[in-house]
């Protein structure tokens, strides 16, 4: 079976989400079956392993309706992307896409890199369930990265394809942690600054939290960040603006908490990250979230400044504290990017052989006698 990965939203330099998702479970399959890779700008391979690649247009030109006329040419059995938007039209192969989440739908502003045709496309897109579901039914399989999500697509008649939930991965140390509360009260957040990420709120309760300080990791723009500050006590933030891997590591090993104020999400990768690394978390008390999270997890109200000082506070016991950082390292065992690759591979496997068995059609037996 030839399967080939669709790495072509990996970043430059520095991985985003969709970029670690992709180069995490490249690395991970391919230490269980051959895989090669579709890129579309050199500079990628540097974040990605060292595996045969292909050179195509990136996934936002306006080629990629017609993407399958470069894979073809390949011959794979089965191509997995990790986003929906590949081009199914004229392919000669199983195709199985990622549904990360719907978030969109319901907040329709588009990510700020994109450039102004594909935003234009991007809100009209999502005005209409239908588009995404005539896109969704021409592959073979979906996968989504939680139950919730996948409920959702249920809930819409988003597929009439198989919807399989892969969970996403993390990295465990080597050794399992033993925490103590730190004496600081850092509070690290780590994602975009999207309207619906609702990080304003986590700046706001820095007001009624004196001694905490929020570590934001994620770039920002200076117009967000001038915002920021205006309304947050001085020197009560941090701006990484881009933390590295190392960096980020850091902070979270020497947190007092994560915190995530999101109302929607499709998973909430840094969640399990802080968890591995013994560090407690505080979050939105959202389906998603109780989802990832379990009960290891501190809730509030994502509308309520005071339910996000009274969920640190709570944690600012320290048996509490303790009991949180235990049950965070037990809880994120169950997201491994090796069981994720394993997984998947088996989605792949099936997405092929049922692609062959249409492709054979059916067996006619002629009657003797």
């Amino acid at each position: 079976m030839k399967i080939i990965f669709d790495c072509r939203y990996t970043r430059i330099g520095r991985h985003d989400g969709i970029s670690r998702y992709t180069a995490r479970l490249v690395e991970e399959l391919s230490k269980l079956h051959p895989v090669s890779m579709l890129i579309s700008d050199p500079r990628q391979l540097e974040m990605l392993p060292r595996l045969p690649w292909i050179m195509t247009p990136p996934p936002t030109a306006a080629t990629e309706a017609f993407i399958s006329r470069w894979v073809n040419r390949h011959e794979p059995d089965v191509v997995f992307t990790p986003m929906q938007t590949m081009g199914p039209a004229f392919r000669r192969y199983a195709l199985v896409n990622t549904v990360h989440d719907l978030i969109y739908y319901k907040h329709r502003t588009p990510p700020h890199n994109l450039n102004w045709a594909v935003r234009l496309i991007w809100r009209g897109y999502h005005l209409w369930w239908g588009f995404q579901r005539a896109l969704l039914n021409q592959a073979d399989a979906q996968v989504v990265d939680s139950e919730t999500t996948r409920n959702q697509m249920l809930e819409h008649s988003l597929s009439r394809k198989p919807i399989h939930v892969l969970l996403l991965g993390t990295e465990h140390p080597p050794k399992t942690p033993k925490r103590t509360m730190p004496e600081n009260r850092n509070i690290v957040y780590m994602g975009s600054f999207m309207p619906y990420k609702n990080v304003e709120l986590i700046v706001r309760a820095l007001n009624i939290m004196p001694g905490f300080r929020l570590q934001l990791m994620s770039r920002i723009g200076d117009e967000q960040r001038a915002r920021l500050m205006s309304i947050a006590p001085e020197d009560s933030i941090e701006f990484f603006n881009g933390a590295s891997d190392e960096q980020y590591e850091t902070a979270l090993k020497n947190a007092f908490a994560l915190v995530t104020a999101s109302k929607d999400e499709g998973f909430g990768l840094p969640i399990v990250e802080a968890m591995a690394l013994g560090t407690p978390v505080a979050i939105s008390d959202t389906e998603i979230f109780h989802e990832v999270g379990g009960e290891a997890a501190e809730y509030f109200d994502p509308d309520s400044v005071e339910s996000l000082a009274d969920a640190l506070r709570r944690l600012e016991n320290a048996a509490e504290w303790k009991r949180r950082s235990v049950a965070s390292v037990e809880w994120a065992k169950r997201y491994s990017w090796p069981d994720a690759a394993a997984q998947l591979l088996t989605i792949l496997t099936e997405a092929a052989e049922a692609r062959s068995k249409i492709k054979a059609g059916p067996v006619v037996r002629i009657a003797e006698g």
